[in-house]
């Protein structure tokens, strides 16, 4: 089971993405923005390099111009089939040539520009050198926002990324866990995870016992045990779009602590969804949450931030946390998870992918946020 493949994007898809990059970079008061291999560049423009080398490709988006890929002559043919390359110019430079001079030349030899957060440094020294007087400063600093709105397209590859991960997470908990290691069980998530459509898996964190208190623990070599609580956070793209879901079973029959805090860790991740709603700040999120953790008294043992936003990367903003004051808005998609870390003893967390919607919020993932036990 793979799934009905998603409606592709289209050239004019892509050339409202660059438009709208362009015209954010001008309101923000940018002279425009660079784009490097990765993410961004494949989101603008449907267009990711054979491979990510030393030698110079950049798109140039500015206001009122044409958008420019510089890109290196062997690898012309590659971009020229991109999607979006109908709305883009080329320009091509060999080998023993200078990309600098020839990027230089497409920009304010005075301006402040924005950045993609996966340009290499040598490439920006490299402009900085050609252009003295510019400056520059990172995507997610100046346009944080510019992927967190999804349109229906994207939400749909969003949805069906969350249905796989569901999928995955039905199968996993059949399998047995008790004399097994992490590793053992996180390969069989993985396999799930691509069996179910994902063409790449970012991570399959399996936590068992006094692991589960490390929220980012690797799978490593330890047996899970009968009596063991285990966090399961996985997830990775589909179509391009990503998935990322926690569910924290219980091998046999749990204690009445571990079930008092994993019913609080479920009545605080249904109050973080409760306040998703249009015009609620991100941080509105985690206070909902964080609320019902302490005032039960484990505020102290919930150490991280209770979401952050998903799409072409499985990390992006906004990031419900305290201080975000953005605004939610419809088509924003992000997790909420909240969590409790006891050191040496267990850990739980929950967590769903949530779209903001016109009058709430709906969840991507819909499995079982009870207490499930495993064998």
């Amino acid at each position: 089971m793979t799934g009905t493949a998603p409606v592709p994007f289209t050239a004019d898809d892509y050339k409202a993405r660059m438009d709208r990059a362009a015209r954010q970079a001008a309101d923000a008061g940018l002279a425009g923005l660079l784009v490097a291999p990765g993410p961004d560049l494949v989101w603008l423009t449907g267009y990711a390099p054979p491979a990510v080398t030393e030698r110079l490709t950049l798109l140039v988006l500015a206001a009122g111009r044409q958008p420019v890929l510089v890109v290196p002559t062997l690898e012309a043919p590659d971009a020229e089939k991109a999607t979006g390359a109908p709305a883009l110019a080329l320009r091509d430079w060999t080998d023993g040539k200078d990309p600098y001079a020839l990027a230089a030349a497409l920009l304010d030899d005075r301006g402040r520009f924005g950045v993609s957060d996966n340009a290499w440094a040598l490439h920006l020294l490299g402009l900085q050198q050609a252009l003295p007087d510019t400056s520059y400063v990172s995507l997610t600093e100046a346009l944080p926002m510019l992927r967190a709105v999804k349109d229906a397209a994207e939400l749909e590859r969003l949805a069906a990324a969350g249905a796989a991960a569901d999928a995955a997470f039905e199968e996993i908990r059949n399998v047995r866990f008790s004399g097994r290691r992490e590793s053992e069980v996180a390969a069989d998530l993985a396999a799930l995870l691509r069996r179910f459509g994902h063409s790449q898996v970012d991570f399959t964190i399996v936590a068992s016992g006094p692991n589960g208190a490390d929220p980012h623990h690797e799978a490593g070599d330890r047996r899970i045990e009968r009596g063991d609580m285990v966090v399961l956070d996985f997830g990775g793209l589909r179509d391009g779009y990503g998935s990322d879901t926690s569910r924290t079973v219980h091998v046999g029959e749990p204690t009445e602590e571990e079930r008092r805090v994993h019913d609080l860790v479920r009545e605080a991740q249904e109050a973080g969804f409760r306040a998703v709603r249009p015009g609620a700040a991100c941080q509105d999120v985690d206070r909902a949450a964080r609320a019902v953790i302490a005032d039960a008294g484990y505020g102290d043992h919930f150490i991280h931030r209770t979401g952050h936003g998903i799409g072409v990367t499985t990390h992006e903003p906004p990031y419900m946390i305290e201080g975000e004051e953005r605004q939610l808005v419809p088509g924003m998609c992000f997790s909420v998870e909240p969590g409790v870390y006891l050191p040496g003893r267990f850990g739980v967390r929950i967590e769903d992918i949530v779209t903001v919607t016109e009058d709430g919020g709906r969840r991507l993932n819909d499995t079982e946020r009870g207490m499930v036990m495993v064998d």
